[in-house]
């Protein structure tokens, strides 16, 4: 059985986020089983396969903002996106109490 490359450990933490949540980088990267790869899960993102598949909307800063560089149209295009799902927005970013998704690694 062939071993999971990073991205795609990446891309299989980012699919259990569910609608309504949010994550952010470093949550991803520690979840993928690394907490240092943060940049990598954003250069993940930024390579998705699968748009509209892999919910990679759902990838915030630790402090809710969204990217600016959001591959799939721009930072607005991920504003837009959360919020068609339910994420709460306090002036420009995510209302992470609220809104952050909660999953523990084992």
């Amino acid at each position: 059985m062939k071993e999971k490359g990073t991205f795609e450990m990446i891309y299989d933490v980012v699919m259990e986020i569910p609608k309504g949540y949010v994550a952010s980088y470093g949550q991803i990267a520690e979840l993928a089983g690394n907490r240092r790869w943060a940049r990598v899960v954003g250069y993940a993102l930024h390579a998705n396969p699968k748009p509209g598949v892999i919910p990679c909307h759902r990838v915030v800063t630790k402090d809710g903002k969204v990217s600016r560089a959001f591959a799939f149209g721009g930072e607005n295009r991920q504003v837009e996106l959360l919020k068609e799902e339910g994420v709460v927005f306090c002036e420009d970013r995510v209302d992470m109490k609220k809104c952050q998704w909660s999953k523990r690694r084992f």
